[in-house]
C-alpha cells in the first residue's frame, strides 16, 4: 500500500466537501495523519449534508422543573406554568453524557486487507474516530475496546478533558493481532459496563455466526442497545480478481492458489449466505446491522448510526408515563437523502 502524502491544512479541509453530493471522497480523507482533524472533517461534512440537523443530542429526558437563573436557556422557559404561577422555571433535561457508548473495533489481521489505497482497518478506525468525535460534541461519555483474538486496547467511557485525545492516540496505533475472537471484548463490557449504554461493533464479522449470536444476545441480555458496522473491501463483496493468482489467509497464513473464473460463483454464495446470516442474527436479537464498504463516505456511518438511533424511538433515553418507552422520529429520510442512497 502506498505511503500517506504530506497532511491537508486544516484551512483546505473544505475542498475535500463534493459539492454535489455534499459527501467526502475517502480516498482524500484517508491523506489526513492526524485521526482527530480526519474525524472532524468528516463530522463537519456531515452536518454541512443535513445543513440544519435537528437533534441536538441523543439524551434528551425531561427530568424535572428548577427556579429560572439569570443566564439559564430561554428556550427551555415553560411558558405554560409562568401563566399558571407567575414564577420562571427551567425545563431541566438530562442530556449531558447520560449516553454511554462503547465502540468495539476489530484489529485482527484480516481487517488489514484492501484493493483501494488504504485498508478496511484504516477505514474501520477512522469510523470509530468520527463516532467518538460526533458523540463527544454531544457531550456524550465514549470508550474504546480494540481486539483481535485478545483485547488490545481498553478505554473506559468518560467525557472530560484530554479523553477523546487519549482515545485518539489508541486508535492511531498499527494492528498486530491475528484472528478474530468477540468472545473477549464482549465479555469484558459485560462484565464492567453495569449502566446501560450504547455497544457500536465495528468489524468485518470473518467469525461463525454461532459465535456472533451467541456473544450479541450477551450484550443484549444485559439491557445495551447494539449496532453492527460491518466493513467490507469492495473486492470481498464482488470479488473482483480476474487473473489466476496465489491468495493468503490474513488470519491463518494459509497460501491457496486460485483460479477466479473458477470459483467466483461459489464465493459469492456462500458470501451471500453468510452476509444474510448474520442480518437475520441480527433481526432475531434486534441489533441493528449496517454494512459499509470502504469505497463509501465515512458520513454515511453516522448517518447509520442517528437512524439506528432514532428509528428507535429513543428507546434507552426517551420515555413516557409508566416508564415504556416510547417511539417516535426518523432520520431515514435525512439519512437517505444526505448519503445518496
Amino acid at each position: 500500500m502506498p505511503e500517506p502524502t504530506d497532511p491537508i491544512p486544516e484551512t483546505a479541509t473544505a475542498s475535500l466537501v463534493n459539492k454535489r453530493a455534499g459527501l467526502i471522497d475517502p480516498s482524500t480523507l484517508m491523506r489526513i495523519k492526524n485521526m482527530e482533524l480526519r474525524a472532524k472533517v468528516i463530522v463537519q461534512g456531515f452536518f454541512n449534508g443535513l445543513h440544519r440537523s435537528p437533534y441536538h443530542g441523543f439524551s434528551v429526558e425531561f427530568s424535572e422543573y428548577r427556579q429560572y437563573s439569570p443566564g439559564d436557556d430561554l428556550r427551555y422557559l415553560d411558558w405554560r406554568l409562568y401563566a399558571r404561577t407567575d414564577r420562571y422555571y427551567i425545563k431541566r433535561f438530562e442530556d449531558e453524557t447520560n449516553l454511554r457508548c462503547y465502540l468495539l473495533l476489530d484489529m485482527s489481521r484480516s481487517m488489514g486487507f484492501g484493493s483501494l489505497t488504504y485498508t478496511k482497518d484504516e477505514y474501520a478506525k477512522t469510523t470509530a474516530a468520527t463516532i467518538a468525535y460526533f458523540l463527544s460534541l454531544q457531550r456524550d461519555a465514549v470508550g474504546l475496546v480494540t481486539f483481535d483474538e485478545r483485547i488490545g486496547e481498553y478505554v473506559p467511557a468518560r467525557f472530560r478533558t484530554g479523553h477523546l485525545h487519549r482515545l485518539m492516540m489508541c486508535l492511531e496505533k498499527a494492528p498486530t493481532g491475528t484472528a478474530t475472537r468477540l468472545e473477549p471484548p464482549i465479555e469484558q463490557i459485560a462484565s464492567t459496563v453495569t449502566k446501560r449504554g450504547l455497544i457500536v461493533l465495528i468489524s468485518d464479522l470473518l467469525a461463525p455466526i454461532d459465535t456472533l449470536e451467541t456473544q450479541l444476545g450477551y450484550l443484549r441480555s444485559r439491557g445495551h442497545e447494539v449496532v453492527l458496522l460491518r466493513i467490507l473491501d469492495p473486492a470481498e463483496v464482488h470479488f473482483a480478481f480476474d487473473a489466476p493468482s496465489m491468495f493468503e489467509d490474513l488470519e491463518s497464513g494459509q497460501h491457496l492458489y486460485v483460479d477466479p473464473a473458477s470459483v467466483r460463483e461459489s464465493y459469492l454464495k456462500k458470501f451471500t449466505t453468510h452476509a444474510n446470516q448474520i442480518r437475520q442474527a441480527c433481526s432475531n436479537l434486534g441489533v441493528d446491522f449496517y454494512e459499509l464498504t470502504t469505497d463509501q463516505a465515512l458520513e454515511i456511518a453516522l448517518f447509520d448510526l442517528l437512524h439506528a438511533r432514532m428509528r428507535r424511538g429513543r428507546t434507552i433515553t426517551r420515555r413516557g408515563r409508566g416508564g415504556r418507552a416510547s417511539t417516535s422520529g426518523s432520520v431515514s429520510e435525512a439519512a437517505s437523502q444526505g448519503s445518496g442512497r
